[in-house]
């Protein structure tokens, strides 16, 4: 029986595979895609991103059944909350500039499957995303001509009542989205063309609705007669903020653009601080005339807009509400248009997912097969089915991913830089005693000769420490994680943070109401899950990270991004169980195409190394100065292969 059992180096070699990270090239620049694009390029896609139908219709909806007039304060929560996630995909768009955005991110720092998985959920992510966009936008086109495009299509074609299935096929919205996906495969600038048109025109609906918001603004609709600011108070507040924080989810299309934005170094963090500022903005500006235009329990959820500006005597206002709603739901297609199949490109170009859709057209230089195959895809999502019920599906996938994000951040600013290698014993270890100079007399193995030759130098060891490495200061009183690599105490206090969030997240959403804990239990578990939180935040903290005044940086790691890993799961254990059960079948989906396909032709799996029939090792004798005698030495295992004499063949420094 125990034969058949899996032996310990095989899992081990298993569990490797599962957690190998993506090797970058010396080159990131260099890319089969047309670097094209620029920082208003950017800006302007990101905006179109996040301004979308959410302005004309989420605003109205938090403010009467949520939060009331204080959906300003919810807009600026959330605003906040967005701009911590948003910070950890600048910092990574800028220093990997490749597509894939959260997957290419994840792949980079924390590892394949993961990548994979995040991959995964975002591909869907879109799709239902720009199908429900497309079906919106149809809607809302078919209710400015009273619903004729519908009556229609239910007399001549027909009605379903089919679960899952829309109550009738919705052709024009596939019609957008077939038209969307031609103008796309033209070419990053095309596509960028559109976007600029489509966003020039929303933005100057959303200064018309300022401007005359403000003059028919009444102070009156904020007073305690009509019920006051905050008539939900901070609970009301608080829930209309887990609303709001999905209105700011497109600015990840700046990241997946990076390959092709001309200097994402620069570009892309600017873009994304002014497409996240300039949409904020909108949002709370647009919040705070509407409820002063009209009182906030009189509006109309599904158009308030419109509807305020005909209460208050300018019906043909409506029709611009209506344009710039059309126009800014284009530019949310085009987005999603756009993203979707450069992810795409990513995970096949790794060999993650299947090769043809790695495939660049040599002309138009975008992923003309990722375009047209899921393009299709999403039409076919938008005319027959009913997305309705899995729109929450597009948070917990966005939620995930800027977890990860925010994890992969912590992770890779405390891993060593491309080329530091870690001074180590005989024993393979890291040096317990950095502080040990060659006069020790201590006997030093390293890997090769090339690498470990500008260690010899003793005192300029002492004087710097590599990322990962426990600081100096905190050496007398941790001495025990000197022990280890550097970077590996960080990696298991980001795993250990993450499951006290979990934890943490779960006694506040569930102790109460579905676990009804009693209130020593409640409040104890909570003491104890915050100090696993703050001690695992303070031990990342007690090591070395990376500075680099090349590429931007988020401030105050590890803090930001332990931040937005508790707000993000907390967020996603909001959301209903129902959520939850599809999201674990279309992973469970995504690992069968993983296992079945992309762990096999991983690119990863080609570079793994090879059994070699020779090897050498270089062994430094410390000799008090700095000169040193290195010596090659022959393994035991092999023979003699005319290797030079080690007792007559020297080499100084």
């Amino acid at each position: 029986m125990a034969r058949w059992l899996p032996r310990s180096t095989d899992l081990t070699r298993f569990c490797q595979k599962l957690n190998r990270v993506k090797t970058l090239e010396d080159d990131m620049m260099e890319t089969s895609f047309n670097r094209c694009l620029s920082t208003i390029d950017l800006t302007l896609l990101g905006i179109g991103g996040m301004v979308g139908s959410g302005l004309y219709v989420l605003t109205g909806t938090v403010a009467k059944e949520i939060a009331g007039p204080a959906v300003i304060i919810s807009f600026i929560i959330a605003g906040f909350a967005s701009l911590l996630a948003a910070l950890c995909y600048a910092e990574f768009g800028a220093r990997v500039p490749k597509t894939g955005s959260a997957y290419m991110f994840t792949y980079v720092s924390v590892g394949e499957i993961w990548a994979f998985l995040i991959g995964w959920n975002v591909l869907l992510e879109y799709m239902i995303g720009g199908a429900a966009v497309a079906r919106a936008w149809s809607g809302y086109l078919d209710s400015i001509f009273n619903h004729k495009i519908k009556n229609f299509t239910e007399t001549h074609v027909g009605a379903w009542q089919v679960p899952f299935l829309a109550h009738y096929p919705d052709f024009l919205a596939a019609a957008i989205l077939l038209v969307a996906t031609a103008f796309i495969s033209f070419g990053a600038k095309v596509s960028s063309w559109l976007n600029h048109v489509f966003s020039a025109i929303s933005m100057g609906v959303i200064l018309f609705i300022l401007i005359m918001g403000f003059v028919l603004a009444q102070p009156k609709n904020w007073s305690t007669q009509e019920g006051g600011f905050a008539p939900y108070g901070l609970s009301g507040i608080m829930a209309g903020t887990a609303t709001c924080f999905y209105a700011f989810v497109g600015f990840d299309v700046i990241a997946a653009s990076s390959e092709e934005a001309r200097n994402p170094q620069r570009a892309v963090p600017r873009a994304i601080a002014f497409s996240l500022g300039l949409a904020t903005g909108a949002y709370i500006l647009v919040s705070v005339v509407l409820t002063l235009m009209v009182p906030w329990h009189t509006l109309d959820p599904d158009s308030a807009l419109a509807d305020a500006f005909y209460r208050r005597g300018y019906a043909w206002a409506g029709f611009l509400v209506a344009a710039g709603s059309i126009c800014a739901m284009n530019t949310v297609l085009l987005s999603n248009l756009f993203s979707l199949p450069r992810i795409v490109y990513a995970m096949a170009e790794d060999g993650l997912f299947f090769q043809v859709f790695s495939r660049v057209h040599p002309r138009t230089q975008v992923p003309v097969v990722g375009i047209v195959v899921f393009g299709l895809l999403m039409a076919l999502l938008a005319l027959i089915f009913d997305l309705e019920a899995l729109v929450q599906f597009l948070s917990i996938g966005t939620l995930l991913a800027y977890t990860f994000v925010a994890a992969s951040i912590i992770v890779l600013r405390f891993q060593q830089q491309k080329g530091d290698v870690p001074s180590r014993v005989a024993g393979g270890r890291p040096n317990p005693e950095p502080h040990e100079g060659p006069s020790s007399g201590e006997l030093k193995e390293y890997e090769s000769f090339s690498d470990k030759l500008q260690l010899v130098d003793g005192d300029k060891s002492k004087e710097q420490r590599e990322p990962g490495q426990l600081k100096a200061a905190f050496e007398p009183y941790l001495e025990f994680l000197s022990d280890f690599y550097p970077g590996e105490v960080v990696t298991v206090a980001v795993v250990t943070l993450m499951v006290s969030a979990i934890c943490l997240c779960s006694i506040l959403v569930f102790g109460n109401t579905h676990l009804h804990l009693p209130t020593w239990s409640y409040s104890l578990l909570l003491v104890l899950f915050s100090l696993g939180f703050l001690l695992s935040l303070l031990l990342i903290w007690a090591h070395e990270q990376q500075h680099s005044t090349q590429t931007f940086q988020i401030p105050l790691v590890p803090l930001s991004p332990a931040l937005s890993i508790i707000l993000n799961i907390y967020l996603m254990l909001k959301l209903s169980y129902m959520t939850w059960l599809r999201f674990a079948v279309w992973l469970l989906l995504g690992l069968l195409v993983y296992f079945g396909y992309g762990i096999w032709h991983s690119k990863e799996n080609l570079r793994e190394p090879r059994p070699q029939r020779v090897s050498a090792r270089y062994v430094v004798f410390p000799g008090g100065s700095l000169e040193e005698r290195v010596q090659a030495v022959q393994p035991s295992s092999q023979p003699a292969t005319g290797l030079p004499d080690t007792d007559t063949d020297d080499c100084k420094r």
